[in-house]
């Protein structure tokens, strides 16, 4: 047994600290350069995707040397890594070519048939149609593919920083919310739909209409607020590319949906993933690198939170179970933002006796803070590790972040709370 008192407070103090270091990691990279001679640890230490994973490691430690090897072992042992390992591995299908490729392709054909500027119909149908389809494909592949298309077709040089964290901050609500049509696709409905036994019916009547309406708000919002920037975009076909084979994308589409179906099968999604590499070598012309560096880093943030998170349980609980059913919303908002939305709810799940109204007003405020922060939900990492390096300095600011999102997150409430 771990010694409550002491491990728990010290797993606190330490996620403490790595939120503080989550918003920092902008100093470091700047320490990093006016310090060449230390400028290896700093740069790490600068990486987003690191922080939690590095104080997970430290609590580890803490672990080993006041509790000995076996608790600190077995700890870890006890932790699911599941939803890290196949974030990983849905990032790095997700990106592959041929997915991009028909997901642009898609997306274009759709947006021609809109009677608004090419441009304005492609950015808007990401910001619409993507997080609304991660209810099937799951939230982190809907992330993937959603960052990357931006990445690529709106966020050059030519952007203002203003457009790019309004982006991002509307995509990450999006995201967030956008995945609760289904019972399984966003984290912290996951957690809590096969205990509460909420079928997609139930997702749909009581969460995915409302979702739906504040995902087209906020993309409506977004596009009438910066209308002029999309002057300066103009998206054209690449004649040039090579024309990828029907069969080499129904392979990638094999391996995506498969990925998906066992999503909480590691040893079979893992063995899909590694089957699927080898295809990929076998028909590397219709490739481009694998995001794998991005991947892993990714992972190991979601990793480093699920490790820390554990630790979470003594405080979180209790402040959750002390509120009622009218401001365990606005409570599960804002904790969020500082904890994973996906271990919010699962504490949840845990208590029983719960009104239907507390349920349902638990995971609708844990989802509508899930853009805050690169935190609150598992997908967000995703997308920070894609899209910063259109930022300057390669790196995505917090605080901009989290007023990116302010707006999306109270059309958000507004939904949840009004409609």
């Amino acid at each position: 047994m771990l010694d409550a008192s002491l491990i728990n407070i010290i797993g606190a103090i330490l996620f403490l600290v790595a939120i503080i270091h989550t918003f920092s990691t902008k100093k470091f990279e700047h320490l990093a350069r006016i310090n060449p001679k230390h400028s290896g640890i700093l740069h790490l230490l600068g990486e987003v995707e690191i922080v939690f994973g590095f104080w997970a490691m430290v609590l580890i430690v803490f672990m080993f040397v006041i509790e000995g090897k076996d608790t600190a072992v077995n700890y870890v042992d006890s932790r699911n890594f599941t939803e890290p390992m196949f974030v990983f591995v849905i990032m790095v299908i997700a990106a592959t070519k041929p997915i991009l490729q028909l997901s642009r392709d898609t997306v274009l054909l759709f947006a021609r048939w809109m009677p608004i500027k090419t441009e304005i119909a492609i950015y808007f149908l990401l910001l619409t149609f993507v997080p609304l389809l991660g209810s099937f494909i799951t939230e982190p592949a809907a992330m993937t593919l959603a960052a990357m298309l931006l990445g690529q077709n709106f966020f050059g040089k030519e952007m203002s920083d203003k457009f790019k964290y309004a982006t991002l901050g509307v995509l990450f609500v999006n995201i967030s919310i956008g995945g609760t049509l289904t019972p399984y696709a966003a984290p912290p409905v996951l957690m809590v739909s096969a205990t509460w036994d909420w079928d997609i019916w139930f997702m749909i009547t009581n969460f995915g209409w409302r979702s739906a309406i504040a995902v087209f708000i906020n993309a409506i919002l977004i596009v009438t607020i910066f209308k002029d920037s999309f002057k300066k975009i103009n998206i054209k076909e690449d004649k040039d590319q090579r024309p990828i084979p029907f069969s080499v994308i129904l392979m990638h589409l094999f391996f995506l949906v498969n990925v998906v179906t066992f999503a909480h099968h590691p040893a079979i999604f893992m063995a899909l993933f590694l089957f699927f590499l080898g295809y990929t070598t076998a028909y590397k012309r219709y490739q481009n690198d694998l995001i794998l560096n991005e991947s892993l880093l990714v992972a190991f943030f979601l990793a480093g939170l699920v490790v820390l998170g554990g630790v979470q349980q003594w405080w979180l609980e209790p402040t959750l179970m002390s509120m009622d059913s009218n401001t365990v919303y606005f409570g599960a908002t804002i904790l969020t933002a500082f904890t994973d939305n996906a271990a919010l709810t699962y504490l949840g799940s845990l208590v029983e006796g719960l009104s239907d109204e507390f349920k349902i007003a638990l995971v609708a405020g844990a989802v509508t803070g899930g853009g805050l922060t690169v935190i609150a939900n598992a997908p967000n990492p995703a997308g920070i590790a894609i899209l910063r390096k259109h930022f300057s300095e390669n790196t995505i600011n917090p605080t901009g972040l989290f007023l990116g999102a302010l707006i999306p997150t109270i059309v958000s409430i507004l939904a949840f709370r009004v409609l």
